[in-house]
């Protein structure tokens, strides 16, 4: 009796070590659980990401806490969060520039984007601008396309890494209007943000978050946004129909990632903090302020998610490769 039941428990210990991690998921979380944004402090996906672990903060038990690892267009960090442990304290605040860009504009990549992590849902998404610094002798688009193509190289354009949405942001326009500036890779949007209010770079494309204000304030000139609408929070700027660019049209989704085989039960719990935080009126506003908006109910989760990226890779891919022959 004694040999079976001490046989009974060694077979019991060794199913339990096979399957250790749905087990500890059952009491997921029991710690702080870290958000990688892939780029500096400061920019649009920082702002956004820091809302979001506010958000989730109050419905999943434990602090979310921001880390930022900047480099490459957001490569490193997505690359870490890829290569963490699959147990739900490690999740990667992820973008168009680190999903759709970065495998086209790095072949050496560490990551797939559709294989290697598992979709929570979108945060938020939101417009871009066109900026340009306040003495340049434009006003309008029209005014904007005839500066640039009568200059060419000459004008310099910033964006906050390749393959951020910075620079998408910018290669949808440039593509739009045949323009070909000099362009100018910064380390964020900080950085880019700077040398264009002290009138270093001409222009700079970036989600409105951080267009909007210094627009307003009437540090750099906003000539339009990516939306046919209007903004509550820059009024006197024109969409893209309006300005006579119908064909700019761009929302930049950000979103929550996990790495791929985290267990369900920790992504269960993770969804329901995300969709709570979405839902609480105070995240709402925040991202109003900002000019983006929460996504609607069908628009959420995870296969929304996944949706999303399968067609906005080949609707981007074109843009992409042109960008990148031409960069070699």
């Amino acid at each position: 009796m004694k040999k079976a039941l001490l046989g009974g428990a060694l077979v019991l210990s060794a199913l339990a070590l096979l399957a250790p991690a749905p087990l500890q998921a059952q009491g997921f979380p029991t710690k702080n659980i870290v958000m990688i944004v892939p780029f500096p402090p400061g920019g649009p996906s920082d702002t956004v990401a820091r809302i979001m672990a506010e958000g989730m903060t109050k419905y999943i038990g434990q602090n979310v806490l921001i880390e930022n690892v900047g480099g490459a267009g957001g490569t490193v960090g997505a690359t870490r969060a890829a290569e963490a442990a699959a147990d739900g304290y490690t999740l990667l605040a992820g973008s168009m520039g680190t999903m759709i860009a970065a495998p086209t504009f790095y072949p050496n990549l560490k990551y797939d984007a559709t294989k290697d992590f598992e979709p929570l849902g979108m945060t938020a998404d939101m417009p871009a601008a066109v900026a340009v610094k306040t003495d340049l002798p434009v006003n309008n688009v029209q005014e904007f396309v005839a500066y640039v193509k009568k200059h060419g190289a000459n004008v310099k354009q910033a964006h906050g890494g390749v393959g951020a949405s910075s620079h998408m942001a910018c290669l949808l326009f440039n593509k739009i209007f045949d323009l070909k500036p000099t362009l100018v890779a910064y380390r964020g949007t900080g950085p880019a943000m700077n040398d264009l209010l002290g009138g270093h770079i001409d222009y700079y494309c970036e989600q409105v978050v951080n267009i909007a204000p210094n627009a307003v304030g009437k540090k750099v000139k906003a000539l339009v946004v990516s939306t046919d609408e209007r903004l509550a929070v820059m009024p006197d700027v024109p969409g893209a129909k309006e300005a006579g660019a119908p064909d700019y049209q761009l929302n930049v989704w950000n979103a929550i990632y996990a790495p791929k085989g985290t267990p369900k039960a920790a992504l269960d719990k993770l969804n329901d903090a995300l969709n709570k935080a979405l839902d609480d009126p105070e995240t709402a506003k925040k991202l109003g302020n900002l000019g983006a908006t929460v996504p609607k109910k069908d628009q959420r989760g995870p296969e929304f998610l996944r949706k999303s990226l399968a067609e906005d890779i080949p609707r981007w891919a074109p843009i992409l490769k042109e960008a990148s022959a031409e960069k070699k």
